[in-house]
């Protein structure tokens, strides 16, 4: 890892407080950078906002003033969401001033090796597999995560030690402003169409997934979905060494399913049986953690510890509980149409009623029409309903009910439920037209899921 301070003495614009811009602040201080803040929200009564004006930094809030940013900048540092139609961002570009997120200003000083996950589906999942396998039985150091996950980087990047990992879940938003950012290992765990409204193409997006790679050497590895042609076509566009694993073929330079078992080349793992949450998908995050482990030098038994005990992830078909046999899922980290087709396809026996709905992106929803074989019952909501109860006709199912919101879906989905039935919050959209972002929504749908837990405890 390099020693290097490019920021020290130079004046670095962070644009976008949140948690991110508030914590990148503190770090650019502390390595001697002449900081600014701007947001467009008023923040006079942000806590965050007058922590740093209390250091001597300046935050500018309430708008965004093109003219703060001239030429005597040398950085900016933006919050990964704001988009790069952006005012100040548009302003940058004229300018010749580099843009970075977080992430590039955290590899700065991190002294820990780096382990970068990212994917369309799967990368937080497969980010908190890594980290738990990574510590269980660990002999020194410690494992941390961060990232998209909901840690800021900047937050670990001074306590990160040579013996520790840094085990990074990246978005593309986040990836499109790293610069010399070096992961030793990367993970994409797969590729499909999202986040089109910010990128504009599909193809943009992938180039800013495939960033990840873009400084790796013939001494880093990048493990790779081999069931995706597409990244395989990409593979040979990388120095790393290229680690597969698949859940459809054998591969004996990587990690695969054979009979029922996880392998590592020609090793065998663990049982399929044996991974502590359901679905096809987590088998494939499974594969893709365990690669990394392997490469690590994890145990065996670590890896089958930790994968057996894993119970799932917040917002990610996460179990909530179960009322009278019915058992109820929340999903609502599902902001696409693939990521609701995995949860659906988590329950190839059980009938499901299917919560679903949120922004409109414009997408057509027919490709999640094979996946309603075994959907009973569809509950709609938020701008894309209309979409959704037009599919789910295509599709044969009766029961089509539009509500307002996800506190309204729950008791009318318990309502007609029977014995044995799947309730599943997927809601394969954007959580924003509702709601500040999933985790309110998927908090929302827990407290509904709560609140009829107490009622029929209270009649019984």
């Amino acid at each position: 890892m390099l020693e290097r301070n490019r920021f020290k003495n130079k004046k670095v614009l962070v644009l976008g407080l949140a948690v991110s811009g508030f914590h990148a602040a503190k770090l650019l201080h502390e390595l001697g950078a002449d900081v600014t803040v701007n947001d467009a929200k008023d923040l006079s009564e942000n806590a965050d906002a007058q922590e740093l004006l209390a250091t001597g930094i300046p935050v500018v809030s309430g708008y965004h003033p093109t003219d703060l940013l001239d030429d005597t900048f040398s950085f900016v540092i933006k919050n990964p969401g704001i988009p790069y139609s952006n005012e100040m961002i548009k302003q940058a570009l004229s300018l010749g001033i580099p843009i970075f997120t977080d992430i590039e200003l955290a590899y700065e000083i991190i002294k820990a090796p780096i382990i970068a996950i990212t994917g369309s589906n799967g990368k937080t999942t497969t980010t908190t597999m890594v980290h738990e396998i990574l510590n269980l039985n660990r002999q020194s150091g410690i494992a941390y995560k961060a990232g998209n996950i909901g840690i800021p980087a900047t937050t670990i990047s001074k306590e990160a030690l040579p013996e520790d990992d840094v085990v990074m879940e990246l978005s593309s938003f986040q990836l499109m402003g790293i610069d010399t950012f070096h992961p030793h290992i990367a993970v994409i765990t797969n590729i499909t169409s999202s986040h089109l409204d910010y990128h504009g193409s599909r193809e943009a997006y992938v180039a800013a997934k495939w960033r990840i790679t873009m400084n790796q050497t013939p001494e880093d590895y990048l493990i790779l979905n081999w069931d995706q042609k597409e990244l395989q076509e990409l593979a040979q566009t990388s120095q790393a060494k290229i680690i597969p694993f698949s859940r459809k073929e054998v591969l004996l330079q990587g990690a695969y399913v054979k009979e029922d078992w996880l392998y590592f080349k020609e090793e065998k793992i663990m049982p399929v049986e044996a991974i502590g949450v359901p679905g096809i998908h987590n088998i494939e995050n499974a594969l893709a953690a365990l690669a990394v482990a392997k490469i690590k030098g994890a145990s065996n038994q670590s890896i089958f510890e930790a994968l057996a005990a894993f119970g799932g992830v917040k917002h990610r078909i996460q179990f909530v509980t179960e009322i009278k046999e019915r058992s109820f899922y929340n999903d609502s980290k599902s902001t696409n149409i693939l990521a609701a087709q995995t949860a659906l396809e988590s329950f190839p026996d059980k009938p499901i009623i299917f919560l679903a709905g949120g922004l409109n992106r414009g997408d057509n929803f027919d490709a999640l029409i094979p996946y309603l074989t075994n959907v009973k019952a569809m509950i709609v909501f938020g701008q894309t309903a209309k979409k959704l109860k037009d599919i789910a006709v295509q599709a044969g199912i009766e029961t089509i009910i539009e509500v307002e919101d996800v506190a309204a879906a729950v008791p009318k989905a318990y309502q007609i439920s029977d014995s044995g039935d799947i309730i599943l919050l997927s809601p394969a959209c954007a959580s924003w037209d509702q709601y500040k972002n999933f985790e309110e929504r998927g908090d929302v749908f827990i407290q509904a899921v709560e609140g009829l837990l107490e009622k029929e405890k209270e009649e019984a």
